[in-house]
């Protein structure tokens, strides 16, 4: 079981040496060191997850914002479903509890080590069984089937905080965390998604063939599965079978994720990059199985972990070299040390230091 590690040699420098040049995020100035995209996309096929320095917003007043009613009654519903569903707790058998905490796994790591950190990143590879596992997982999830999903992630990466950002956090803490799916996006996002290489995506034929079949995924994953099981092998009711494995389960999830969006580019110390605005946030990590330590991704988003603490706080990691172990996942990208505390000392916030 491979692991790959960025060393200085080939994440920092450039025809073997360092050179630096000043660079502006917002109104930030800082100096950083010139990377080499072609050596970072190493055997990834890719560097469309790297922050676009050259992006420039357009002039001019922005475009009106055009709300998406479907989503903003559905989402409405969805959370109303999920409170009732609160309610119900008590009334629950300890089965169907159990059986809504396995769900909610199952189906945050079809987003956490399937979308983000296997396709929108590649920052480690997968066998075929654990594509098919993982996408199973992505449907359970219901957030955009996988295509989608890494597409509009690497723009936000690549174009991070700017109207190009599908959920651009400058916009406030309700736009990053839900807004963003209420209105429609802004032109910039779509332009910029239309512009990026997805040839890996359109190659992996499990990707395309959720694609293709998505909807009734979802209502067979996502809706169906979670109901039934518990409703016809343990007599649970119908209605506590819906609303708390399925739709409380559905929206906490959800929610998980956006958090990640809103919570960790907002509050958190910088330890990595404080030119930049996601953050270390241990609470978002805790409830998004590892994704809050947004500082250090954003800062080194090819890596498998997320971080550079293994399994603290971080169940994907431990997923991944699990699945790593049982021969279904290999060549891990990992940042070396040296480049870790090279970085925190050149353009972090000094938190570091207080551990």
């Amino acid at each position: 079981c491979l692991s790959k590690e960025f060393s200085s040699a080939s994440s920092t420098t450039t025809a073997g040496t360092v050179t630096s040049r000043v660079t502006r995020n917002g109104d930030a100035i800082m100096e950083k060191d010139l990377i080499n995209h072609e050596d970072l996309a190493g055997d990834r096929g890719m560097t469309d997850d790297i922050f676009d320095e050259t992006y420039r917003e357009k002039e001019g007043p922005k475009p009106p914002m055009r709300y998406v009613w479907r989503n903003i009654i559905l989402m409405s519903l969805l959370h109303l479903g999920a409170i009732f569903g609160l309610i119900l707790i008590p009334s629950a058998k300890i089965q169907t509890l159990a059986w809504a905490i396995l769900c909610f796994l199952l189906s945050a790591l079809g987003i956490t080590a399937g979308s983000h950190r296997l396709w929108s990143h590649r920052s480690y590879k997968a066998t075929l069984p654990l594509r098919i596992f993982l996408t199973i997982a992505n449907s359970m999830a219901f957030q955009n089937d996988i295509y989608e999903w890494a597409r509009d992630h690497r723009v936000h990466h690549k174009f991070s905080e700017t109207d190009a950002d599908p959920h651009n956090a400058m916009r406030g803490f309700f736009f990053s965390h839900i807004g963003w799916l209420l209105v429609r996006k802004h032109p910039d996002v779509i332009e910029k998604g239309q512009k990026l290489d997805l040839s890996d995506l359109k190659a992996d034929k499990v990707v395309m063939f959720q694609r293709r079949y998505y909807k009734p995924s979802v209502v067979l994953l996502c809706f169906t599965l979670p109901t039934v099981v518990p409703w016809y092998f343990w007599d649970e009711s119908i209605v506590i079978s819906f609303f708390i494995p399925t739709i409380l389960r559905y929206a906490i999830g959800l929610n998980a994720t956006w958090l990640v969006n809103s919570a960790a580019h907002m509050f958190g110390n910088r330890p990595y990059d404080q030119y930049i605005n996601p953050r270390e946030n241990p609470l978002v990590s805790l409830g998004a199985l590892g994704e809050g330590f947004h500082n250090y991704h954003h800062t080194f988003p090819y890596d498998y972990s997320t971080s550079e603490f293994g399994w603290r706080l971080n169940l994907t990691t431990a997923f991944i070299d699990l699945m790593c172990l049982l021969g279904l996942a290999s060549d891990r990208k990992k940042v070396s040390k040296e480049v870790i505390l090279a970085r925190k000392m050149r353009t972090g916030d000094g938190s570091h230091k207080s551990g």
